[in-house]
């Protein structure tokens, strides 16, 4: 098969493994840059011209497209998919995942235990906010931070209500979190690939951080999930349809938790820390779907 790894950046760890595994399996292996995509829509023939040629012989894609470039990444998979191009991740998924709102919402629906969430349309009284999830401390996100980014820790309703004040004068719309004290600034990332989990680790993050991304200097380590904890994973993946993704909860005293599902997880993390051929599962997916 000809496969496209939708990737502004060819030298990724993930790209790079997708692209190793691919063409161990006997795939031609293209990286491409979705930014530099036309898309050319016309009646019955939709198209993609890239760089000096149409894209008309590609198979299947694997979009790995950042936040900063949802809009315009996602018209691109949008567009392989009018072309009967098979992606690992459809279009409307990466949209569904990227909007907190909206996938809590859907989360909420499906029955998936999740910290208790305020969101309001700028709201002035902000006490009465904080005592929907039951005071300070709380965690504050903006809806399209990521990567831990936009994620703040009011330890104090004055902070808190600083942190809001903030947010409501710059019109960035903001949910607010209760926080779970007993995870320790720890938590759990499960891979998911066509219905399976295919590994878990347990993250923590560094001493005085409550964030536990890795690239913000957190730590990872093999975990071995419990039965709730896989069918949470699992149930969270179908109710947001992603095929593919990572699904980030915490351990809490009533049970996992559920923080976020990301519709393109980065591979290095969890490769390293659970050993598990990743990259692998995720091209055999495509093969098991595109025959």
């Amino acid at each position: 098969m000809n496969i496209v790894i939708l990737s502004r950046n060819a030298n990724l760890y993930s790209t790079q493994r997708l692209i190793e595994e691919g063409e161990n399996r006997g795939h031609e292996m293209e990286v491409i840059d979705p930014l530099k995509c036309d898309l050319i829509i016309e009646k019955e023939k939709p198209t993609i011209y890239y760089k000096d040629r149409y894209l008309d012989y590609v198979d299947a894609i694997i979009p790995r497209i950042g936040a900063s470039v949802t809009f315009f990444g996602c018209a691109v998979v949008r567009q392989f998919e009018m072309m009967n191009v098979f992606t690992s991740v459809t279009s409307d998924a990466i949209i569904r995942s990227r909007d907190k709102l909206r996938s809590f919402q859907r989360l909420s629906k499906a029955g998936i235990g999740m910290p208790k969430t305020v969101f309001t349309n700028y709201s002035r009284d902000i006490e009465k906010v904080l005592s929907h999830v039951r005071g300070a401390p709380v965690i504050i996100k903006l809806l399209e931070g990521t990567q831990g980014l936009g994620v703040v820790l009011a330890e104090t309703k004055s902070a808190a209500e600083s942190v809001l004040e903030a947010f409501n004068g710059l019109q960035a719309r903001a949910l607010v979190q209760e926080f779970i004290e007993e995870a320790k600034g720890a938590d759990i990332r499960v891979l998911v690939v066509d219905g399976h989990v295919v590994g878990a680790m347990k993250r923590q993050g560094k001493e005085g951080e409550f964030r536990s991304n890795l690239h913000r200097g957190g730590t990872a380590e093999i975990i071995k999930l419990n039965e709730t904890e896989i069918k949470v994973a699992m149930k969270a993946a179908r109710a947001l349809k992603l095929p593919v993704c990572g699904v980030d909860m915490l351990q809490s005293s009533r049970g996992p938790l559920l923080l976020e599902v990301n519709s393109t997880p980065g591979l290095e993390g969890i490769e390293t820390a659970t050993g598990k051929n990743i990259a692998k599962s995720i091209i055999t997916y495509i093969e098991r779907n595109r025959r």
